[in-house]
């Protein structure tokens, strides 16, 4: 036990021995929470339009006026060409084409369907999907005020119709910020752990000073361990950092235990620091540790549910899935801090991350050669 305390700090010594990495270790995750929470959302504002309106009636000037009062469309152009329309939409300064061709006001106005058509700039699928989802929208509502104008206000109420009141749990306002931070949360332990704790290692094998480990008596579990425990102090250590950032700078709610959330992320920790030093003893050089270490970690995180559903993707992905630590701990933070959940609540997450914590660090291990050349 004496052997492992004397290893542990002599990590700590040498990690902070490095003036650089021992700003950066507290530095960047500050950095990190101020700039990408705010400016990562999938919400959409502003979507620019381009109106090609033929008609130049009552009707359509009403339809064009909705679309300039909604929250989510601009109307940036206004022709009568259709090529400079599809100019405009292919040179990207507009998103959406809306066509109102003569006759649409005579049609609506005499109870026939009107038709528009509508060009989506489809680059981005995830935006055009919205915008469509919008616009739709947009026009439900000035098809219901048609409908209400012909049948008249009295014979209009008086149709039979559903009312839906909905409520949003855990993120009432709707607030990317409450979403998106649980989530850069655990890519920020992910990355101190995983890219520091591998370079810690392959750093010690080019500099040769891990000879002078490998002949003393020191065995390979301590000496693993010994890698483990300070970036795992230190990624607690961030985490609780960037909780207090969310809540001073974002005003992030906490609904669940404190206590569980930092039992969830020493494991997963464990699970990341164990499949780092794993690699880096594949690794001779950081160049080497580097690549091996970022193709990892773009794949955990954009297949880590931080961007898009699991459920949404292919049934092999959601296996490979079952191997991704990042997974279980973005499940974690947004249960825990959203909705309050507890550990029976979180129990399979908190199971699969034992799993692969213990997988790793025994091929850590095991993998390890302690010998002197």
């Amino acid at each position: 036990m004496r052997t492992l305390i004397y290893l542990i700090r002599k990590e700590f010594i040498k990690i902070f021995r490095d003036k650089f990495i021992g700003k950066a270790i507290f530095g960047i995750p500050v950095v990190q929470m101020l700039i990408l929470v705010p400016a990562i959302t999938f919400e959409i504002k502003n979507v620019k339009l381009c109106i090609v309106d033929r008609d130049m009636t009552v009707e359509s000037r009403e339809l064009v006026n909705k679309l300039e009062g909604s929250t989510f469309f601009k109307v940036s152009f206004s022709t009568f060409s259709e090529q400079e329309a599809g100019h405009l939409l292919h040179s990207g300064k507009c998103d959406l084409i809306i066509q109102i061709p003569s006759g649409f006001g005579k049609e609506t106005g005499t109870g026939n369907p009107g038709r528009i058509f509508v060009a989506v700039n489809a680059i981005n699928a995830a935006n055009a999907q919205l915008s469509w989802a919008y616009l739709s929208g947009v026009i439900r509502d000035y098809n219901m005020n048609i409908v209400a104008g012909i049948a008249g206000g009295q014979a209009f109420t008086s149709v039979p119709q559903v009312q839906v009141t909905n409520r949003y749990w855990y993120n009432e306002l709707l607030n990317y910020k409450h979403y998106m931070l649980p989530g850069i949360l655990g890519i920020l332990v992910l990355a101190i752990g995983f890219i520091l704790a591998g370079l810690n290692l392959v750093k010690e094998k080019e500099s040769g000073t891990i000879e002078q480990i490998n002949v003393t008596p020191v065995k390979k579990l301590h000496f693993i361990t010994a890698k483990i425990v300070p970036f795992l102090i230190i990624g607690l250590v961030d985490l609780a950092l960037g909780l207090v950032i969310g809540k001073l700078a974002f005003n992030i709610p906490f609904e669940g235990s404190i206590v569980l959330l930092f039992f969830c992320s020493a494991i997963f920790m464990v699970a990341v620091l164990g499949l780092a030093l794993f690699i880096s003893t594949f690794s001779d050089t950081q160049q080497q540790f580097m690549f091996t270490g970022f193709f990892f970690m773009i794949i955990f995180i954009l297949m880590s549910g931080i961007f898009t559903p699991l459920e949404s993707m292919p049934v092999w992905a959601q296996k490979i899935n079952l191997a991704n630590p990042v997974v279980y701990i973005m499940r974690i933070n947004r249960m825990v801090m959203l909705k309050g959940s507890t550990f029976h609540d979180i129990i399979m997450e908190i199971c699969a991350l034992i799993v692969i914590a213990i997988i790793s660090t025994i091929l850590a291990v095991y993998r390890y050669r302690k010998t002197a050349a």
